[in-house]
């Protein structure tokens, strides 16, 4: 079954997440996203949005996966986790995640790396939870949360592994929107894009390219010491 599923229609790029359980990440997942990534590039769309299902976006990578696969294919399998993350941290297209469910751990990266986020309310989680699984945040996946994430709260957010709801995550301007359903949600994104479309397309590129890549460079210059995830 497919779990990253792309449309393209006037210009505009839609990725959807939807594995009918939980969006979980393993191989398949992001073999499918770079797949998607390639053709939004290849017809060079104005704007990218990102979305889940209703009750859930993301809950972040495949625990039942890593736990059947030795150390070796573990570091591997780190790797593209962080490869794919950085890449969308970099894409050279405006990104939106409208998020109508919980993003957890993995999901929670996925949406901080997009450059536009709005989320519909709602009783689900945003949380980093990874230290509460007993399992470290690498340098990486703090960068990209803090360029989403007030710097007075990265400590709350990554080390504390705090739960937010969605109201909370707006009013702490972890998001920039917040929808009360999903027709707002509906809505909101469609503003969204005709504002973005608006852009033009070659500096926003250039200008994301300088804002961020050095530091996805270094990011991914270490990623070779890259040792299996830490349980």
């Amino acid at each position: 079954m497919e779990k990253v599923h792309f449309r393209i229609s006037n210009n505009v790029g839609r990725i959807n997440f939807d594995d009918d359980k939980a969006n979980a990440m393993n191989p398949a997942f992001f073999k499918e996203l770079h797949s998607a990534l390639d053709q939004m590039e290849k017809h060079k769309v104005k704007v990218l949005v990102l979305s889940g299902r209703d009750t859930i976006f993301c809950a972040g990578l495949d625990l039942k996966h890593l736990a059947a696969i030795d150390a070796q294919e573990n570091a591997r399998f780190t790797q593209m986790f962080a490869r794919t993350m950085l890449r969308l941290f970099t894409f050279p297209i405006p990104t939106i995640a409208a998020v109508s469910g919980h993003a957890i751990a993995g999901g929670c990266i996925l949406t901080m790396a997009c450059d536009y986020r709005i989320v519909q309310n709602g009783d689900y989680r945003i949380q980093m939870n990874e230290i509460r699984n007993k399992m470290s945040v690498p340098k990486w996946m703090s960068m990209i949360a803090s360029h989403a994430v007030p710097s007075h709260r990265m400590t709350e957010f990554i080390l504390h592994a705090r739960i937010y709801s969605p109201e909370e995550a707006y009013r702490l301007e972890f998001v920039h929107e917040l929808c009360e359903d999903a027709d707002q949600l509906k809505a909101a994104v469609e503003a969204k894009i005709d504002d973005l479309k608006e852009l033009d397309s070659k500096s926003y590129a250039i200008t994301k390219k300088w804002e961020r890549n050095t530091l996805s460079e270094k990011a991914l210059s270490h990623l070779k010491d890259v040792q299996a995830i830490n349980y």
